[in-house]
């Protein structure tokens, strides 16, 4: 087994963007005065896991569904290249569910115990998004595949990442906190957004239409440009209804880096130069949740 290629599999760059829900989640908590250490190292090793599930499946999915043929523009993945074969992407692919499944398992019961209740409506929940980590690509009828990933992604990013996370702390929905989950998940989804834009032409020959091939490079950056505003705006508006003190603010030092992006996006046509926008857009995103993390505890 050749661990730089299964690292290279599980795309470890997305990571920084699937922390940073769980990350808001558990700064919000810790500003109503609820936080666990315990829950938080779980909460990361959950989420860490699902995100190479989805990883390795997108993988798995997109090879089989031709979305990952030799003239992808983007990076090659391991299945398509044959750096893995199919059977064992299929083996790790149960691995990482199975791992998951315990992970999870073990952070309900740290939050809940015995709360019945909500052990059952978490574990649903926890199912829902193995299910959508899988199909998202992979299956007959890969919902990816029908321009809905922007959908899932703004809802298991943002409302449900957040929200969730914030509530294994809290035990109350706290709709205040809304407004925040939607800035991760708007900035989320412009990270799909920017790996849509790069893969039009390899997309668009394998059926898959996304945003980006049903309506064309120049009105997607521009829905670019409208996710990032959203999710800046979100913010503000959360800060200007719960507003306490200047540190609050802090998370603004981030904006440049995201019009950065915007520019970079909208300049860029080759597949090449605009690969790396996608780390950037991820990296600004977690700095964004540290910043507007930090505002809200000190």
């Amino acid at each position: 087994m050749n661990l730089k290629i299964w690292l290279s599999a599980f795309r470890l760059r997305t990571l920084p963007l699937a922390l940073s829900c769980i990350g808001m989640g558990s700064f919000l908590a810790a500003s109503v005065g609820s936080f666990n250490g315990v829950i938080l190292s779980l909460c990361i090793s959950t989420t860490i896991c699902l995100q190479i599930l989805s990883n390795l499946a997108n993988d798995y999915g997109d090879t089989m569904n031709g979305a990952d043929s030799e003239e992808r523009e983007g990076p090659s993945r391991a299945v398509q290249s044959g750096a893995i074969s199919l059977k064992a992407m299929k083996l790790a692919i149960g691995v990482f569910v199975g791992l998951s499944l315990v992970s999870g398992l073990s952070l309900l019961y740290t939050a809940f115990g015995f709360d019945w209740q909500s052990l059952l409506f978490f574990f649903a929940l926890g199912i829902l998004s193995i299910v959508a980590a899988i199909t998202y690509t992979a299956g007959r009828k890969p919902y990816g595949y029908a321009g809905l990933g922007d959908l899932s992604v703004l809802l298991f990013f943002g409302l449900v990442g957040v929200m969730g996370s914030s509530y294994l702390y809290t035990h109350t929905i706290h709709w205040s906190f809304v407004l925040p989950a939607m800035s991760c998940g708007l900035f989320s989804v412009a990270v799909l957004n920017i790996n849509n834009i790069r893969d039009i032409e390899s997309d668009k020959k394998a059926g898959k239409y996304s945003i980006p091939v049903r309506i064309g490079r120049e009105k997607a950056v521009i829905y670019h440009w409208v996710l990032i505003i959203l999710g800046i705006a979100a913010s503000v508006i959360f800060v200007a209804l719960n507003y306490n003190n200047y540190y609050q603010w802090l998370f603004v030092l981030i904006i440049p880096l995201f019009i950065k992006n915007g520019l970079g996006v909208a300049k860029h046509k080759e597949a090449k130069a605009i690969d790396p926008y996608l780390k950037q857009m991820a990296m600004s995103t977690l700095l964004f949740v540290l910043l507007f993390g930090v505002g809200l505890i000190i």
